[in-house]
């Protein structure tokens, strides 16, 4: 059986990975909530996803049968043990932790913004190495060491879809980058052992409540989710900003102005389309039967336009009331690192902003990375003309 065929599209297609959201609307025509002529569910509409998403009647289970390769990382764990290893690292994560750290979030995108000139791809000048350093400060991994994650970190990306929708090429990729993660932190875990610092890693070692395989998915979940939904909000929103001319908003203006705007970029094009849950028990989502053991695909991207909830979502409106989207989901999975991701996200558009007002595209149709579960580009060239 083909993705096409379990979901009735195909979401590695060139022209959805371009533009899925007028493939989304055509999906929402059919329901809010519907079951594919194969048998996955699909929720489109916003009120079965949020209803999803809070419902601790579905979660992840087993997963579907077949590969379950090493220790799962909390991301895809249930509760308690969710709840168990969340909690350890979440203080790490909270508003105010995350507001100490905008100077050097500041520091590190005026730097890297300063570099460019001429033609650059803001990915890999921008979008990539700042939240990879930042979170790599964070854990406590060296300066030098952070160039080789990249080539890990798109592979584990990649293998964020679920297994049952990737070829084995892929599958191949992510287990060999999980490999290659889990080597690195498992020499780091016993270097901060014998000398322990001031960082998370560190503290996640002393705190000694950790398996060593749970240390190790833990390390490699903070660092893979730690940046790349961060470099697609930052892609996603510059290309967002450059279409609409709409960059500008982020120069010079107030936090409370510049918080506004980024919240509606996520809902616009949000770097994380869709999650997957699976019924728990029989349940009733939304008054549809879902029997247990059944998949429901909440298409993230799909509820963020559902005109039910907002008012014209075809339009990027920076001045929309408050936010409502999914994009870092609800309930007991809401993302861990939600305020670290719009710090760096506003930090990085207002710094490129203030340096460039007047960027223009380079390729009107830049190319997008093949994924599923996040949306991002794989370059975005644009022509950079520093401000006076």
């Amino acid at each position: 059986m083909t993705t096409l065929d379990l979901l009735g599209f195909d979401p590695f297609a060139p022209d959805f990975l371009r533009a899925p959201y007028r493939r989304y609307r055509e999906l929402r025509e059919q329901g809010p909530l519907f079951r594919t002529p194969a048998g996955m569910w699909l929720a489109t509409g916003y009120a079965p996803c949020a209803a999803l998403l809070r419902d601790p009647r579905f979660g992840h289970g087993e997963g579907p049968p077949g590969r379950v390769r090493g220790t799962r990382s909390f991301l895809v764990m249930d509760p308690p043990d969710h709840t168990r290893l969340r909690a350890l690292v979440s203080r790490a994560f909270t508003a105010r932790m995350i507001e100490r750290l905008r100077p050097r979030v500041s520091a590190i995108a005026e730097e890297l913004v300063g570099k460019m000139s001429g033609e650059v791809d803001v990915i890999s000048a921008l979008a990539y190495p700042l939240p990879v350093r930042v979170i790599s400060e964070m854990l406590g991994v060296p300066a030098e060491d952070q160039a080789r994650f990249q080539g890990w970190s798109e592979s584990l990306a990649r293998g964020l879809d679920p297994d049952f929708l990737l070829p084995e090429k892929m599958l191949a990729e992510r287990d060999a980058a999980r490999a290659e993660f889990h080597a690195y932190f498992a020499e780091l875990l016993v270097r901060r052992r014998a000398e322990p610092g001031q960082d998370l890693l560190s503290a996640l070692v002393t705190a000694d409540e950790l398996t060593t395989e749970e240390l190790l998915s833990t390390c490699v979940l903070l660092l893979v989710a730690g940046h790349e939904t961060t470099v697609n909000l930052i892609g996603n929103g510059t290309l967002a900003l450059l279409r609409h001319g709409a960059l500008r908003r982020f120069r010079g203006g107030d936090e409370r102005d510049t918080a506004k705007a980024v919240e509606e970029l996520l809902r616009y094009d949000p770097p994380v389309q869709l999650t997957l849950r699976f019924a728990l028990e029989d349940v009733e989502l939304c008054g549809t039967p879902i029997r247990r053991g059944e998949a429901v695909m909440a298409l993230l991207g799909a509820a963020n336009r559902d005109p039910e909830v907002f008012a014209d979502p075809e339009r990027l409106d920076l001045d929309r009331g408050p936010a409502r989207h999914l994009a870092f989901g609800l309930g007991v999975h809401f993302c861990l690192g939600a305020p670290l991701a719009r710090m760096e996200g506003a930090v990085a558009l207002s710094a490129l902003a203030t340096a460039a007002p007047d960027l223009t595209l380079a390729d009107p149709a830049p190319p997008y990375k093949e994924n599923l579960t996040l949306r991002g580009l794989a370059a975005l060239p644009v022509r950079f003309s520093p401000s006076a």
